[in-house]
């Protein structure tokens, strides 16, 4: 029985850094399992869009999608967007959404890493606080699951972490920097918690001109891959609805 196509959806953007980001994840994804299909989508902005890959899909044959949103929380796109788009897929398909990449350990040791790469060291940690600054959303899920990852990452080892937003929520970064000085951290880094480089990270590098350091956006790492093939599996199980089925 073949394997389910994977169908990565991203967001999408009028900055051409997003979608170049989104290609380069996708191309470490099929190097890590070549045995997978794996397409993408975009939701606004970029080509393909999501209704377009899924129609070329039904029309050579396929039965089976694992429809992956290339997203870190359950905000309103996951809960409201994507499923749309997928209700509305040719009726032939068995579409199955997988979860959001986020939370997940790996995404928090692409984050750790990202630090290091950006001058930090392991010795560094316990007297280097860090912000953890994502996009931002109106969802209170989603807002509860940013600053339950800095909680949890604060424990290993952090002077301290602080959630900080680029829209929609506060506290602001620049605002989250001040405070983990104002705490006494020797020195302040600033993580971003988002994919792929845009608008809201823009604002994020902007609001991190007091940090010691500055992050790069999480990428096309290879610990992004690996929880994109987890979410992948994952969905392939039996015990998931489809979407359309």
């Amino acid at each position: 029985m073949p394997r389910p196509v994977l169908l990565v959806i991203a967001h999408g953007s009028r900055d051409p850094r997003h979608a170049a980001t989104v290609h380069a994840l996708v191309r470490r994804v099929r190097a890590l399992r070549p045995g997978v299909r794996v397409e993408t989508g975009f939701l606004d902005f970029n080509i393909p869009s999501v209704s377009g890959v899924l129609e070329s899909l039904a029309a050579e044959g396929v039965r089976d999608v694992v429809a992956l949103p290339l997203l870190l929380t359950r905000a309103f796109h996951a809960k409201s967007d994507i499923p749309a788009v997928l209700s509305e897929a040719p009726a032939r398909l068995r579409i199955r959404q997988a979860e959001v990449l986020g939370p997940s350990p790996l995404l928090t040791a692409a984050l750790e890493r990202r630090l290091y790469e950006a001058g930090l060291s392991p010795a560094d940690k316990s007297s280097t606080g860090v912000v953890l600054a994502s996009a931002g959303s109106t969802d209170p899920e989603a807002i509860a699951v940013i600053a339950e990852i800095a909680r949890e990452w604060r424990r290993t080892g952090w002077c301290a972490v602080r959630p900080a937003f680029a829209s929609a929520s506060l506290p602001r970064t620049g605002d989250a920097v001040r405070e983990l000085r104002a705490l006494g951290c020797a020195r302040v880094a600033v993580a971003p918690y988002v994919l792929a480089p845009g608008f809201l990270p823009d604002r994020i590098a902007r609001g991190a001109a007091e940090a010691d350091v500055l992050a790069d956006v999480l990428g096309a790492s290879p610990e992004v891959a690996r929880v994109l093939l987890q979410r992948y599996d994952a969905a392939r199980t039996p015990a998931l609805t489809a979407v359309g089925a």
